[in-house]
């Protein structure tokens, strides 16, 4: 038998795993002024698979948590973006970056408002499809995040650089409670 208290309880530490998981790879890129096997793409498609993971939560009013967490991810994700854009081996200029940043800004608030106003209702009278589309979406996107790392491995015939184990600890734990 599940319990259900148990279950939220080991699912919401999941979730606050999730959500500070990149905090020890911004300290790390920060206190190494380099990003050098921490692919920008990763952090991207990871930025963007919030977006829907946002909209899927807030159209079918998951718990608090769950409409947090996609927003603390993305902000996560940008600061962690922007240094892998600013430091080296990219090296790109800080117009650029902030370009953007608030182009990616602007879509997500764009998006979260249409998509929300406009799926509220179906998702209240009962038509669940349009809201799953978006989850399912941002699962794909957050998948597709994981790949470029690998490249970066079969870059260095299978050496780690640039990721921080306590990031990937963190998001294995998360993964694992939740």
């Amino acid at each position: 038998m599940i319990s259900e208290p148990a279950a939220t309880a080991l699912a919401t530490i999941g979730t606050v795993c999730w959500c500070v998981q990149l905090i020890p790879q911004i300290v790390y890129n920060y206190k190494r002024k380099d990003c050098e096997g921490l692919p920008p793409l990763m952090m991207m498609l990871w930025i963007i698979s919030g977006m829907p993971f946002a909209i899927y939560f807030l159209v079918t009013r998951g718990n608090v948590i769950l409409q947090i967490q996609p927003h603390l991810f993305m902000f996560f994700c940008s600061i962690s973006y922007i240094q892998s854009l600013y430091y080296p081996p990219v090296k790109m200029e800080r117009r650029k970056i902030i370009t953007i940043i608030i182009i990616l800004l602007v879509t997500d608030i764009g998006m979260e408002l249409g998509f929300v106003l406009w799926l509220r209702p179906l998702d209240d009278k009962g038509i669940h499809w349009p809201s799953l589309i978006f989850g399912i979406l941002a699962s794909i996107l957050l998948g597709l995040g994981l790949i470029p790392p690998y490249f970066e491995l079969a870059k260095r015939n299978g050496r780690v650089v640039g990721i921080n184990f306590i990031f990937l600890g963190v998001d294995s734990l998360g993964a694992w409670l939740s």
